[in-house]
């Protein structure tokens, strides 16, 4: 049996479009297509009540409540919006927030740790992709006795497990799921 985990916080590579990349690449990540991201077996890693924080953006919203819902969870709310102090051009509006939606399976993990954890978070952009770890931090503030998986983790973070593109290995995702690794 799988090992079984009570919060699992993923960031998607979201496919945006042909443009991001000659090689289907979003900073150096590989991007997936929904049907992609679905094969993620990630139930199996679920404990019978677990949480999913999941990032999204707002064109990709629609999209991560179906992957969240494929993934075999229960679209609760918005957890975190993170307002990255740098517009940038978007479809209709200037976007500078993404967003970490809550789902849930089962109820919600025991125990609980603190309750007053604020859902905003105003810290300027980094480099390409990569997200506050003040978001983790709140997360296991919430929750610092769960057991931790980072999904599409771009690096190491003590005490959450990880699944992620190995550096320098092109569709090193793809090859996981082929080979059924996750």
């Amino acid at each position: 049996m799988a090992k079984q985990y009570d919060v699992i916080y993923a960031d998607p590579p979201w496919f945006y479009g042909a443009g991001m990349g000659p090689t289907g690449t979003n900073g150096g990540y590989d991007m997936l297509r929904p049907h992609e991201l679905r094969a993620f077996d990630v139930e199996r890693y679920a404990a019978d009540d677990a949480l999913l924080f999941m990032w999204t953006t707002g064109p990709k919203v629609k999209e991560a409540i179906e992957l969240g819902e494929a993934w075999g969870f229960r679209f609760v709310t918005v957890a975190f919006v993170w307002d990255k102090q740098q517009p940038v051009w978007g479809q209709y509006s200037m976007s500078q927030t993404e967003q970490v939606l809550l789902f849930r399976r089962g109820r919600v993990p025991k125990p609980w740790g603190a309750r007053n954890v604020r859902q905003f978070l105003s810290e300027r952009r980094g480099r390409h992709s990569v997200k506050p770890d003040e978001i983790r931090q709140r997360i296991v503030a919430m929750f610092p006795e769960a057991r931790r998986i980072e999904l599409f983790a771009r690096e190491k973070v003590k005490g959450w497990d990880r699944f992620g593109n190995e550096p320098g290995v092109p569709n090193s995702i793809r090859l996981k799921i082929r080979e059924g690794q996750f």
